[in-house]
């Protein structure tokens, strides 16, 4: 699996969640979601084109490349079930969701595939 920076993949999953609810990704709309400044989204974005991870018109839309939207939708994932898990074993939604932020960039293939395991072991008992 190809290595991506973190911010890359912070980047790259907000607009996927953009897209999902607006049906659109607009760098403005970007630094609000992310809390970044627009100066770093251009520059975000840059790399991003270069990486041909995203596309942008001459309206300045963005559009995820195929690589960007797999790169994405992984990282949504992640977050979306260890949120999920972190919520079932206890923690405040809030937290739950500040702390799959913060791991799921940083968890082994394997690890977050046992977790996966483990949640459908415990859903189908």
């Amino acid at each position: 699996m190809m290595k991506i920076q973190k911010s890359a993949e912070d980047y790259l999953e907000a607009m996927l969640m953009m897209k999902e609810k607006y049906g659109y990704i607009r760098s403005i709309d970007v630094a609000e979601v992310l809390n970044v400044t627009k100066p770093s989204v251009s520059y975000a974005t840059k790399r991003l084109r270069e990486n041909n991870y995203i596309t942008m018109d001459k309206d300045g839309l963005i559009t995820l490349t195929d690589t960007g939207m797999d790169i994405a939708k992984r990282i949504y994932q992640r977050h979306k079930v260890l949120t999920a898990w972190l919520i079932s074993i206890g923690v405040e939604e809030k937290t739950a969701i500040a702390d799959a932020c913060k791991i799921e960039h940083d968890l082994s293939e394997m690890t977050f595939h046992a977790i996966c395991n483990y949640i459908k072991q415990k859903q189908d008992t």
